[in-house]
């Protein structure tokens, strides 16, 4: 069987039978993962496991786990800072912020994958600017070359931890103030202005080999008039033609009042994968969920597969070797120096 369009969300701790029935369905391809599906590191790696145990090839697990606002898992994992104190520590020594940029994305990656959790929905790529409520220190810093940079680096560590990354908000949510989460941000500047700022992270992660990049839900009238994550302009002539991006691209939540462009789940879906999404995210709604699985017409892209597949995690590092590896003590360490991570956790009512 092969990996499904759909990335969608469990309602508790552990795996029901309904849930068993849906993951079976050859239109899923993943599930992700909020707070509410997580008690402890034990519990965890029971549902990874009960997950990844339901069809062969295994489901895609992906998760938020940026740090800062956006961490899901927090009991017993290692508190993670947001990635603005990255940046930071960037202005003072450009050196030490890389490496310790890799080593916290190794961190991640490395706590993640010991519960068998395939990738998280990083690095986020967007500037800050202090516009954005939604993204603010979720940002590395305001500068594009700055992004790349540590972007990169972040990258780097999530690789040497078997994780591939995938990068957000493409082509840019910082600048507007609107929070998709709840209305469609419009952002009227020219595309001549983005490729100057915005767009020069995702351009060079993309140079750079990055797996998986999810788009806004941000309209760009000068640009199209589509919103971002169901625009071919965005997805097929920018992101893959001009910048020559060849991983998986995932929607952001097709439940979002940003993604709100059709009232049926169904055409949100065929809009977004006409676009040249690889996957949609559909969540926080069961019923919308079983409509698509029942209605969605799509033929098997085999190219996509492949993009899908490069997000598997990789190798079986467990906790107890986690513990004594030495790069955990170094990024323990360099936690020491970077502000205290937020506490505040960005809602648990939808991808971040």
């Amino acid at each position: 069987m092969s990996l499904g369009p759909l990335l969608i969300d469990l309602k508790g701790l552990v795996l029901s039978a309904d849930e068993r029935e849906l993951l079976a369905h050859p239109l899923v391809g993943g599930v992700i993962l909020f707070s509410r599906n997580y008690q402890d590191r034990a519990q965890l790696a029971a549902l990874t496991a009960a997950i990844h145990a339901v069809r062969t090839p295994r489901l895609l697990i992906a998760v938020d786990h940026e740090g800062g606002r956006v961490q899901r898992f927090r009991h017993e994992f290692t508190e993670l800072p947001a990635l603005a104190s990255l940046g930071a520590l960037y202005e003072k020594n450009v050196h030490r912020a890389l490496e310790v940029a890799a080593d916290i994305g190794w961190l991640m990656a490395a706590e993640l994958r010991a519960h068998e959790v395939d990738f998280s929905f990083a690095p986020v790529l967007d500037l800050y600017t202090g516009n954005s409520k939604v993204i603010n220190d979720r940002a590395f810093h305001a500068t594009p070359d700055t992004v790349a940079r540590l972007g990169q680096a972040y990258m780097r560590g999530m690789h040497a931890a078997g994780m591939g990354a995938v990068g957000k908000h493409f082509p840019g949510h910082g600048t507007v103030s609107a929070d998709s989460h709840h209305e469609l941000p419009v952002d009227r500047r020219t595309l001549e202005t983005l490729r100057l700022r915005d767009l020069v992270p995702f351009r060079l992660l993309a140079v750079a080999g990055i797996e998986g990049i999810m788009p806004a839900h941000i309209l760009f009238p000068a640009v199209d008039n589509l919103p971002v994550g169901y625009s071919r302009v965005w997805i097929e002539e920018i992101l893959r033609q001009e910048f020559g991006f060849m991983g998986a691209v995932f929607s952001d939540d097709l439940s979002m009042s940003g993604a709100a462009i059709s009232a049926s789940p169904i055409e949100r879906a065929e809009l977004a994968l006409a676009a040249g999404c690889d996957m949609c995210l559909l969540c926080n709604d069961r019923a919308a969920v079983i409509a698509v699985l029942d209605r969605l017409k799509v033929a098997l892209n085999p190219v996509a597969q492949v993009r899908l597949m490069r997000l598997h995690g990789r190798g079986n590092l467990n906790w107890s070797a986690l513990v004594d590896h030495p790069r955990r003590a170094n990024a323990l360490g360099a936690l020491g120096m970077l502000e205290p991570a937020p506490s505040l956790e960005l809602g648990d009512d939808a991808p971040a």
